[in-house]
């Protein structure tokens, strides 16, 4: 920056040719004019406005441009929000996302990672600690799964249950035929087996109707 402000000077104040100026500067007429024609594009004029160091020259003549990012970017707020809908999944997501942006797409393990890395930025309400063997999380799958008798091609649809362990994030599921309470108990005898053990708390997210009269059968319990 010493030397393109010597240039400067040289040049508008001292009044020497092009030529001169490079004697002057110790480089070439090439450097010269380049440095010229340079501080002309940027609007930077001598004298130089008071209080311009070298710094401020050198982001007057060479001002940071953002790298544009070769990747698009998701909006992780509306891809949240999709999540929330039955049936919705981040591959599900990110393969509409590659249709649409192609080869600006990040693969499917970036487009996660950043999603999951948005919501960890997010303010949340509630924060919620699990202790190892603590609470199962037990529910029903909202959808259904169709099951075809191969001798009849009667469609019968099955209910998923599912229980997490919440420390863990460790998942059983299964297919029953109903939700009613023998069915109901049993997939819970089959997921402690299949965990090796019971929590301190089962904590259900929906109950079926018909359980509900024999877990509370008094209302006040309730």
């Amino acid at each position: 920056m010493r030397q393109i402000t010597e240039i400067l000077r040289l040049k508008y104040e001292a009044k020497l040719s092009n030529e001169k100026v490079a004697r002057a500067s110790g480089v070439s007429k090439g450097v010269v004019c380049k440095y010229l024609h340079l501080a002309a594009a940027r609007c930077v004029t001598w004298p130089l406005p008071e209080g311009t160091d070298e710094a401020r020259l050198e982001a007057l003549l060479f001002p940071a441009t953002a790298k544009p990012s070769r990747f698009a970017q998701p909006d992780y707020f509306e891809v949240h929000q999709e999540l929330k809908r039955k049936g919705v999944t981040l591959q599900l997501l990110w393969a509409e996302h590659v249709a649409v942006h192609e080869e600006q797409a990040y693969r499917y393990s970036q487009y996660c990672h950043h999603y999951r890395r948005w919501v960890r930025a997010q303010r949340r309400s509630m924060r919620q600690v699990h202790r190892v063997g603590e609470k199962t999380f037990i529910d029903y799958c909202g959808p259904t799964v169709p099951v075809i008798c191969r001798n009849t091609g009667n469609v019968q649809r099955a209910q998923i249950f599912v229980a997490v362990l919440g420390a863990s994030s460790y998942t059983y599921a299964e297919a029953t035929w109903t939700q009613s309470l023998p069915d109901w108990i049993a997939s819970h005898q089959r997921a402690f087996r299949f965990f090796g053990g019971v929590t301190e708390l089962q904590i259900p997210d929906y109950v079926p109707g018909g359980i509900i009269g024999v877990m509370c059968p008094s209302p006040l319990c309730c």
